[in-house]
């Protein structure tokens, strides 16, 4: 919690205002202090601050973060954007046979899913390729090679969330494990969505009794490259249901190589040699190519399902289209900081890790956000930008939150939540027909039990903007 806690003096530089009673009353019940707090409401017109409080000072936004990323992005990049996925052969193609190696160039692209991967082979099929005689070459080099841990943010690597990113990320490098009881012979079967050349899986004991914290009694091992064992059971009563998970111990190259097998041979291709990390050679033919949704259908994904690893992707995409450089962390953040300063929007709180918000050490303040928030509005982009957002009441992380309110269809929100993390940033058309900018920070141990706080902000923004 230390961590998220910010220098008192600091704060009171800040200069803290008075919230609405209905938000304050609020942040009493749940015995959140105003020093916790960063808020800011502005018409997007850029009238004055309607309300807010510590709005110069520095928060841990989690989620929120994305709509830093998804704004530059639809900025510099443009809403037409598409990542390009290629494929080329070195060598001759003699009949059916490629007599040398097949090199696939990525560029990032965040939602090369199982589909997109079939339809972009069926291409190489259909320019006659059966049998590549040669190795399966991965040309990477868009993004910087470099150590991930992803244990490193919540000790938890199995979770889908913490894959790391990669300029031929195929399927978010995760895989659904389904569970199909079997009453008759007393057995469980397993599944593997996408289905992994040469992975095993060990399936679970059949249990009796009810289907109670089946994820831990399954007790799940992925100590041992290329296989998946259960050591604990699985009961008969949980039926049909799918676990989602990242396979840590497979590298990038070692998933998209199963992937790329199983695909290839569904499709009566064959693949004789090795995967391995390469670059396109000068004499390659270029003979498929995979071309994305536009960028403005990808932050739909990122900004209304919070998807992390996709955010991650789009902030190395920026530092590569930008800077003509593979792609790190660092230099995505140095981009958006270059993008802020152009824009005339000082944020020297900023920090930038990796532009999803799934981040202990990123940073930045309600007037940054309401700012960026007014600018974005004003921007040629702001109809894919708000439509990005999930909408209060109706669907998104949103989808739960304010039903029954006035305000519910009329607030385009993105949230943010961490430990010790709440926060809202967006849109409210009030009532009045004005539209108004809104930040909402919390960083607390008691955080958890803002949400009626923010919803209040939102409620009173509609009804008295």
């Amino acid at each position: 919690m230390a961590a998220l806690l910010l220098p008192l003096a600091f704060l009171a530089s800040a200069g803290a205002q008075e919230l609405p009673p209905p938000v304050d009353e609020a942040l009493r019940r749940a015995e959140i202090p105003n020093y916790a707090v960063g808020a800011y409401v502005q018409e997007v017109g850029g009238g004055q601050v309607l309300t807010g409080t510590n709005w110069n000072a520095p928060f841990n936004p989690a989620s929120v973060m994305k709509l830093l990323t998804t704004n530059a992005a639809l900025d510099l990049l443009g809403p037409t954007f598409t990542w390009k996925t290629q494929a080329y052969a070195d060598g001759p193609l003699r009949g059916d046979v490629l007599q040398g190696d097949l090199v696939i160039k990525g560029s990032g692209d965040p939602k090369l899913v199982m589909e997109s991967l079939w339809l972009f082979l069926r291409q190489l099929r259909a320019r006659g390729i059966r049998e590549i005689r040669g190795s399966l070459v991965l040309d990477r080099s868009a993004f910087e090679e470099a150590v991930y841990d992803p244990a490193q943010f919540d000790s938890d690597p199995i979770k889908p969330y913490n894959a790391g990113p990669d300029a031929l990320l195929l399927n978010y490098k995760s895989i659904g494990l389904r569970f199909l009881p079997d009453e008759a012979a007393l057995k469980v079967n397993v599944l593997v969505d996408p289905p992994l050349a040469g992975y095993r899986v060990a399936p679970p004991k059949f249990a009796l009794g009810d289907c109670t914290d089946w994820r831990n009694r399954l007790r799940l091992g992925l100590d041992t490259p290329g296989q998946i064992r259960f050591d604990g059971a699985y009961a008969g009563a949980c039926g049909d249901r799918t676990w989602y998970i990242h396979p840590f111990q497979m590298t990038h190259v070692q998933y998209f190589d199963a992937v790329f097998r199983h695909v290839w041979g569904s499709l009566g291709g064959t693949l004789t040699g090795p995967t391995r990390n390469g670059a396109v050679p000068p004499a390659a033919r270029l003979v498929a190519e995979w071309e994305s949704a536009p960028l403005a259908d990808i932050i739909r994904d990122i900004n209304k399902f919070s998807n992390n690893v996709m955010a991650r992707q789009l902030l190395l995409t920026l530092a590569n289209q930008q800077l003509k450089l593979p792609a790190t962390p660092e230099r995505g953040a140095a981009v958006i900081d270059t993008w802020l300063a152009r824009k005339g929007i000082q944020a020297p709180e900023l920090v930038v890790r990796n532009g999803s918000g799934l981040s202990r050490e990123e940073r930045i303040s309600a007037l940054t956000l309401g700012r960026l928030l007014v600018a974005a509005f004003q921007a040629p982009t702001m109809p894919e930008f708000i439509s990005s957002m999930p909408l209060a009441g109706l669907d998104g992380t949103m989808r739960q939150r304010l039903n029954g309110h006035s305000v519910a269809g009329r607030a385009h929100i993105k949230t943010g939540t961490l430990n010790e993390v709440r926060a809202i940033a967006g849109y409210v058309l009030a009532a009045s027909g004005r539209r108004y900018a809104v930040a909402f920070l919390v960083n607390h141990a008691n955080a958890p039990r803002a949400q009626e706080a923010q919803d209040a902000m939102l409620q009173w923004v509609y009804e008295q903007g």
